[in-house]
């Protein structure tokens, strides 16, 4: 399989993605797929076998989540719409009165052949909440990596793909392509 076709229209994610699987040719499609509730893998899975059956080739999906400590996960792969909502200064602010700031960043890849069962690769960074620093999207600003001294988006890009919860994922997912 030299080439992979990752379901997203985040810029950002297919660079990452083609910086990190340079074996192989990725080309993006954009797919309106249902947003479904439930434990992170379930939802990679199902997301990753619609596109699959929708697309009628293999392909691989990616899942996001940031899980604070203090909230017991939350707002874990709901943090679209609770960033939507409150933004990051409300995320913030869900963690006052609590001493733990603690969160993991969680990026899920799904990968499916049409009518097979997906296969899931997961990548955590570890950190903590802080106030807003640096200009990037989503929640890069409010998420600073355990042992560094700046927010994802404080950090350049290559910085931030060194360590990043996708990356370690997406690394994952490599090594399954190589032994195929």
């Amino acid at each position: 399989m030299d080439s992979l076709v990752f379901v997203t229209g985040n810029e950002e994610k297919l660079a990452e993605a083609k910086s990190i699987l340079t074996d192989f040719r990725i080309d993006s499609v954009v797919l309106d797929l249902p947003e479904l509730q439930g434990d992170r893998e379930l939802v990679v899975k199902e997301k990753a076998r619609l596109a699959a059956k929708k697309l009628g080739m293999p392909c691989f999906v990616d899942d996001t989540s940031l899980c604070f400590s203090a909230l017991k996960g939350l707002p874990g792969i709901y943090i679209r719409e609770f960033l939507e909502k409150i933004g990051r200064d409300g995320l913030v602010k869900l963690l006052t009165g609590f001493d733990d700031k603690s969160a993991e960043a969680v990026c899920m890849i799904g990968f499916c052949y049409p009518n097979k069962e997906p296969i899931c690769f997961e990548g955590i960074t570890e950190g903590t909440i802080v106030n807003p620093r640096g200009d990037r999207f989503g929640w890069d600003p409010i998420f600073q990596p355990f042992g560094y001294k700046k927010t994802y988006a404080e950090m350049t890009i290559i910085e931030k793909n060194k360590i990043s919860h996708r990356k370690k994922a997406l690394i994952k997912f490599k090594k399954f392509l190589e032994k195929k």
